[in-house]
Protein backbone atom coordinates (compact mmCIF):
# COMPACT_ATOMS: atom_id res chain seq x y z
CA UNK A 1 0.00 0.00 0.00
CA UNK A 2 1.16 3.40 -0.25
CA UNK A 3 -0.57 6.82 -0.18
CA UNK A 4 0.26 9.55 -2.79
CA UNK A 5 -0.54 12.98 -1.84
CA UNK A 6 -2.79 15.75 -4.13
CA UNK A 7 -2.38 19.40 -3.48
CA UNK A 8 -5.18 21.77 -4.89
CA UNK A 9 -3.25 24.88 -5.71
CA UNK A 10 -3.85 28.30 -7.45
CA UNK A 11 -1.37 28.22 -9.80
CA UNK A 12 -0.29 24.62 -10.97
CA UNK A 13 2.72 25.78 -13.27
CA UNK A 14 4.14 28.23 -10.55
CA UNK A 15 3.37 25.50 -7.33
CA UNK A 16 5.16 22.93 -10.42
CA UNK A 17 8.47 24.94 -10.73
CA UNK A 18 8.69 26.14 -6.71
CA UNK A 19 8.70 21.52 -6.14
CA UNK A 20 10.80 20.85 -8.95
CA UNK A 21 13.38 23.58 -7.91
CA UNK A 22 13.08 22.50 -4.33
CA UNK A 23 13.38 18.77 -4.46
CA UNK A 24 15.16 18.64 -7.64
CA UNK A 25 12.35 17.16 -8.57
CA UNK A 26 10.53 17.08 -12.65
CA UNK A 27 7.70 17.18 -14.02
CA UNK A 28 5.65 14.16 -14.66
CA UNK A 29 2.69 15.47 -16.57
CA UNK A 30 2.57 19.35 -17.58
CA UNK A 31 -0.50 21.38 -17.91
CA UNK A 32 -2.31 24.58 -16.32
CA UNK A 33 -4.99 22.62 -14.38
CA UNK A 34 -2.79 18.83 -13.38
CA UNK A 35 0.41 17.90 -12.93
CA UNK A 36 2.45 15.16 -11.87
CA UNK A 37 5.89 15.76 -9.91
CA UNK A 38 8.03 12.75 -9.93
CA UNK A 39 11.81 12.02 -9.38
CA UNK A 40 14.54 11.09 -11.70
CA UNK A 41 13.00 7.49 -11.46
CA UNK A 42 9.79 8.38 -12.33
CA UNK A 43 8.23 7.79 -8.78
CA UNK A 44 5.04 10.16 -8.22
CA UNK A 45 5.77 12.41 -5.61
CA UNK A 46 2.83 15.06 -5.59
CA UNK A 47 -0.49 15.68 -7.64
CA UNK A 48 -0.81 19.17 -8.03
CA UNK A 49 -4.73 20.22 -9.72
CA UNK A 50 -6.04 23.57 -9.99
CA UNK A 51 -8.25 24.97 -7.05
CA UNK A 52 -11.44 24.71 -9.34
CA UNK A 53 -10.93 20.41 -9.07
CA UNK A 54 -14.52 19.75 -7.87
CA UNK A 55 -14.28 16.56 -9.86
CA UNK A 56 -12.49 14.85 -6.83
CA UNK A 57 -14.79 15.84 -4.55
CA UNK A 58 -13.35 18.47 -2.68
CA UNK A 59 -14.67 22.05 -3.21
CA UNK A 60 -12.50 25.14 -2.00
CA UNK A 61 -12.28 28.78 -2.96
CA UNK A 62 -9.82 30.56 -3.57
CA UNK A 63 -9.95 32.25 0.12
CA UNK A 64 -10.00 29.09 1.68
CA UNK A 65 -7.18 28.17 3.75
CA UNK A 66 -4.40 25.30 2.43
CA UNK A 67 -2.89 22.21 4.79
CA UNK A 68 -4.98 23.31 8.05
CA UNK A 69 -3.93 20.23 10.32
CA UNK A 70 -2.01 18.35 7.58
CA UNK A 71 1.92 18.13 7.42
CA UNK A 72 3.20 16.53 4.38
CA UNK A 73 6.44 14.49 5.10
CA UNK A 74 9.43 14.24 2.32
CA UNK A 75 12.27 12.06 2.69
CA UNK A 76 14.84 13.24 0.75
CA UNK A 77 18.91 12.21 0.59
CA UNK A 78 20.27 15.50 1.53
CA UNK A 79 18.33 17.52 4.02
CA UNK A 80 20.24 20.64 4.55
CA UNK A 81 21.08 20.32 0.54
CA UNK A 82 17.13 20.85 0.20
CA UNK A 83 17.43 23.51 2.85
CA UNK A 84 20.10 25.79 1.27
CA UNK A 85 17.74 25.73 -2.29
CA UNK A 86 14.40 26.85 0.42
CA UNK A 87 17.16 29.44 1.12
CA UNK A 88 18.31 30.43 -2.27
CA UNK A 89 14.23 30.46 -3.47
CA UNK A 90 13.34 32.67 -0.84
CA UNK A 91 10.96 30.47 0.52
CA UNK A 92 8.55 30.35 3.08
CA UNK A 93 10.97 28.39 5.93
CA UNK A 94 9.00 27.63 9.19
CA UNK A 95 11.93 25.52 10.86
CA UNK A 96 15.61 25.09 10.74
CA UNK A 97 16.83 22.13 10.20
CA UNK A 98 16.92 20.01 13.47
CA UNK A 99 17.46 16.37 14.61
CA UNK A 100 13.69 15.11 15.98
CA UNK A 101 14.77 11.93 18.41
CA UNK A 102 11.12 10.74 18.33
CA UNK A 103 11.76 9.69 14.88
CA UNK A 104 15.20 9.55 14.42
CA UNK A 105 15.90 11.99 11.63
CA UNK A 106 16.90 15.64 10.71
CA UNK A 107 13.50 17.76 9.50
CA UNK A 108 12.96 21.37 8.78
CA UNK A 109 9.66 22.70 7.27
CA UNK A 110 8.98 24.81 4.83
CA UNK A 111 5.83 26.16 2.95
CA UNK A 112 4.99 25.80 -0.48
CA UNK A 113 3.50 28.87 -2.79
CA UNK A 114 -0.36 27.85 -1.05
CA UNK A 115 0.79 27.71 2.36
CA UNK A 116 1.12 23.59 2.62
CA UNK A 117 3.34 23.06 5.20
CA UNK A 118 6.05 20.26 3.93
CA UNK A 119 7.81 18.87 6.41
CA UNK A 120 11.79 18.12 4.31
CA UNK A 121 13.74 14.83 6.74
CA UNK A 122 16.66 12.76 5.98
CA UNK A 123 16.66 9.53 8.27
CA UNK A 124 19.68 9.93 11.14
CA UNK A 125 21.36 12.60 12.49
CA UNK A 126 22.62 15.50 9.86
Amino acid sequence: MQAEVMLFVRDVPKSSAFLQQLLGAKSGHGGDEYEMIVDDAGTLLFQLHRVDGDEHGVELREDTPRGAGVLVYVRVDDVRAVFRRAQDMNADIVTQPEYNPLAYHTEFVVRDLDGYGLAIYTRGKH
